[in-house]
């Protein structure tokens, strides 16, 4: 196995991790962000008001994007499995 593959497997790891996790933080601070207009509307300065919604976001953003996570980690792992062969080379 050569340096380069091992860069190609860290850059794609990288990517891969971007994106599964981006849905869920644009959710977070989608939700985070209209919480604080909320809260600076009504001057209700309460910590829990700003967790809380937050939190069951992303929760419902697993929910709603997991199969789809789940087919991109499946498919990355299938593809290194596959590729083992021509690795050991």
């Amino acid at each position: 196995m050569t340096s380069e593959t091992v860069i190609e497997f860290a850059k794609q790891g990288i990517i891969l991790t971007i994106l599964l996790s981006t849905p869920m933080l644009a959710l977070g601070l989608i939700v985070g962000l209209v919480v604080s207009i909320f809260q600076a509307v009504t001057s209700i300065q309460e910590m829990t008001l700003t967790f809380v919604p937050k939190i069951i976001a992303v929760f419902l953003g697993l929910l709603l994007f997991a199969p789809w996570m789940l087919e991109k980690i499946t498919s990355f792992t299938n593809r290194i499995i596959e590729n083992i062969p021509m690795y050991i080379r």
